[in-house]
């Protein structure tokens, strides 16, 4: 296959076009270990940030949980920026390259806090956790410091590093297109193995030996991460950036706000009357004339002032588009309600992020008789759900479901995405049921010492916890894999970096929405009879309670999404059924298998 990569045949290509040199596979060993080495890093800076900020940092509970929720919806914002930067400007090796520099500094910083002890608050010594001496204020902005610089890391590597690894290969010949398939497989590979390594190795070493060398590990991973990267600069296709595809969007908005007070005029067939050109070029599929948004059709209008260029295009596209540019827009638009409904289905799942941690510190995390699991290790159980639930849902229940659908895929993507919002409600009821019994086994039987903040530990094994960051796993399987292959198959093909970005989105304000109601549920709670719910000693809070109010907000989106599905009409379907029907013809079987 590299053979074959390297040179590019001449087939559909004029002379004046330049010859992309596709290195294929041979470029693959520094942006897979690019790739693996940056996983690895990120995740083990991350994944127990929530114990160093409370136990180093001697943050309360809620603080830190509420701290790490905006983190968190930043690192998830910063991609929609990264991405518009980087199909305007940049494109995205530069994006790459500078981002990942970034996120090196990001985890430096982060390690020096841990290393140097003038840079984190002294111990807190204190039982029950009172009178400890918090973080000062230029303390706190060193962290942030790294906080930041691991944000533009984010922005710049999550939209831009899995488009860059395809950009590799061609995929016009069948090599690439192999090429591509097997890319993929290697990147979904390379995270789960850094998540493994990374929340059992690493966290065990931040939780048992050192901080600074638990933080100084995932910083010198990163620096593996970009010395392999522009090691292979000379090898690497660097797609030149050819403008955002956002620009088509506002000049459909703009043409039909302009054009607002004209009317339609319809033709035999029962369709508008539309400017109907599409460049020869667009990478984008034809899609047939749909009813929705009939106001954005006004842009299309052509009027006798619109003046029109000798290859078809409109002179001034601000004022007049093509009927193919509103039935693109139409796609993002209809995609809105649907993404809306993530928002709160990730809040759900962000709970076990936190508060399962949380739980985790305030259990009995032994196994055996020596070895203690570190509580950051806890989350592994849900990557470990969801490496095992994916093939055996491609191998085993797919090909089940497939006899009795008859769908191709078994399920339609809404489908499977709302089984996996009512797998996230099943997580939030679990959750509380196991954190009432943990609480009442903390206050009816005998502890086992006091946790790292120094409140009692339940003698409720921590295995309990299982259940729930299974769920969570199962719930990803469904839901998180089912969103991201609907934004890419129902965005334009030339949105799809946007589309990707999307799911970053909808987890961005789901952490903004989750720092929101702890702050919230704990202010109205502190000072009510049944006490504060998310207080910083579990035994004395009702954390059960606020599991079932999150439970009961999924709910509501659970009503949210069915509304939303009914309306839903798939991209290039022009007389789309009911989304949640299973009388779908074979004909739009395909836009949504």
């Amino acid at each position: 296959m590299s053979k074959h990569e390297e040179k590019i045949s001449s087939t559909d290509h004029d002379d004046t076009q330049p010859i992309t040199n596709y290195r294929g596979i041979k470029a693959m060993p520094f942006i897979i270990g690019n790739e693996t080495f940056e996983k690895l890093g990120a995740i083990g800076t991350l994944a127990n940030l929530l114990v160093y900020l409370t136990t180093v940092f001697n943050m309360k509970n809620i603080t830190a949980a509420t701290m790490l929720s905006i983190f968190d919806g930043t690192s998830n914002l910063a991609p929609l920026l990264g991405a518009f930067l980087s199909d305007t400007f940049f494109g995205r090796y530069k994006t790459l390259g500078f981002a990942s520099v970034a996120s090196f500094l990001g985890m430096i910083v982060l390690a020096l806090t841990a290393a140097i002890n003038k840079l984190h608050p002294q111990r807190c010594l204190e039982k029950m956790g009172k009178n400890c001496e918090g973080p000062s204020a230029w303390q706190l902005a060193f962290l942030f410091s790294s906080f930041g610089f691991l944000v533009v890391g984010a922005g710049g590597i999550r939209p831009c590093n899995l488009a860059f690894g395809v950009d590799q290969f061609d995929p016009k010949t069948e090599s690439g297109q192999r090429g591509i398939n097997s890319f993929f497989n290697w990147y979904y590979f390379t995270f789960t193995f850094a998540v493994m390594v990374s929340v059992t190795g690493i966290v065990y070493i931040q939780a048992n030996m050192s901080w600074a060398i638990g933080l100084g590990i995932p910083a010198c991973l990163m620096l593996m991460s970009c010395v392999l990267f522009f090691w292979g600069s000379k090898m690497y296709v660097k797609v030149k950036p050819e403008g955002s595809p956002l620009t088509s969007v506002a000049q459909v908005l703009v043409a039909a706000i302009r054009k607002r007070r004209l009317e339609l005029t319809w033709g035999n067939d029962n369709t508008p009357k539309l400017f109907n050109y599409m460049h020869p070029d667009s990478i984008n599929s034809k899609l047939p004339y749909t009813s929705q948004f009939g106001f954005l059709d006004k842009s299309a209008i052509e009027m006798p002032e619109d003046k029109i260029n000798p290859n078809g295009t409109p002179t001034n596209p601000w004022r007049l588009c093509t009927a193919q540019q509103v039935e693109e827009v139409k796609c993002v638009v209809r995609v809105i309600p649907i993404w809306a409904s993530a928002i709160i289905y990730h809040a759900a799942l962000l709970q076990q992020r936190t508060y399962c941690i949380l739980q985790a510190m305030q259990a009995d995390r032994s196994l055996g008789s020596r070895f203690k699991v570190p509580p950051g290790s806890y989350t592994v159980i849900t990557m470990l759900t969801l490496t095992l639930w994916i093939p055996i849902y491609d191998r085993i229940v797919v090909p089940a479901l497939r006899r009795i659908t008859g769908k191709e895929g078994g399920l339609t993507l809404l489908q499977r995405m709302g089984i996996g919002i009512v797998l996230s409600i099943l997580t939030t009821i679990v959750s509380a049921l196991v954190e009432e019994r943990r609480r009442e086994t903390a206050l009816t039987k005998p502890t086992l010492g006091l946790s790292p903040k120094g409140y009692p530990i339940s003698s409720m094994s921590a295995l309990w916890l299982i259940p729930q960051l299974m769920l969570t796993g199962l719930s990803e399987g469904f839901n998180s894999i089912g969103q991201i292959e609907f934004y890419y198959k129902q965005f334009p093909e030339n949105m799809r970096s946007i589309g990707g970005s999307f799911f970053f989105l909808a987890a961005a304000l789901s952490s903004f929405l989750s720092g929101f109601l702890i702050s919230t549920v704990h202010h109205i709670t502190k000072g009510s009879k049944s006490g504060d719910w998310l207080a910083e000693d579990l035994n004395e809070a009702k954390l059960d309670y606020y599991y079932y109010f999150i439970g009961g907000l999924g709910a509501l989106n659970f009503i949210y999404f069915l509304v939303c599905a009914k309306w839903y009409r798939y991209k290039g379907n022009a007389e789309s059924k009911l989304e949640l029907s299973s009388m779908e013809s074979d004909k739009s079987e395909k836009h949504f298998v």
